[in-house]
């Protein structure tokens, strides 16, 4: 009989022989389970989008781990409260894009800017540039697709949308999403 597959099935990549990744879309829940819970065996949890990779204090523990873990994605029922901190943004809306994007949701501009507003955003990671969080729980109407070609000058404390994300640019730089 062959494995069970499908899109929320974890897959397991050894990196070497201490060190495994676990691809998950409950990535962030098993990477807060093994904060409150750590396992035998795991040195490190190091979390990125949609993975975890844990290295491993031996190369005999990996096995184990590996069983261990997957059991542990089994038993999760729902995402732990985090334990990171609420932020509020102020923002003031009217960017260039404002009136496209409340249009292409299908939506007036003060239906799109509470819509907008009322969305828990979570940060998934940083990058792009220092200071850039990419924010995650955008609802489907609200995803935006990114710009033809990026422009040569967002303004610094600017709102974007791009794809499944949002973010608040740091300072001033390019970007190819919608504002």
């Amino acid at each position: 009989m062959p494995a069970p597959s499908g899109p929320d099935l974890p897959t397991f990549e050894w990196l070497g022989d201490a060190a495994l990744t676990v691809r998950t879309p409950r990535a962030r829940e098993l990477y807060a389970s093994l904060r409150a819970h750590p396992l035998p065996g795991v040195q490190e949890a190091v979390p990125a989008l949609d993975l975890l990779t844990l290295l491993l204090d031996a190369p005999t523990a990996g096995e184990a781990v590996q069983e261990t873990v997957a059991a542990r994605l089994a038993t999760l029922t729902a995402a732990p409260g985090g334990s990171g901190r609420r932020v509020v943004v102020p923002v003031t809306f009217g960017g260039p894009d404002l009136d496209w994007c409340a249009a292409h949701a299908g939506l007036d501009r003060a239906a799109f800017v509470a819509a907008l507003c009322a969305a828990q955003l979570e940060v998934a990671f940083l990058g792009f540039t220092p200071g850039f969080a990419f924010l995650t729980g955008l609802p489907e109407p609200l995803r935006m697709p990114r710009l033809d070609a990026p422009r040569e000058r967002v303004p610094a404390g600017s709102v974007a949308l791009g794809g499944p994300w949002a973010g608040v640019y740091p300072r001033e730089t390019p970007g190819g999403w919608r504002l």
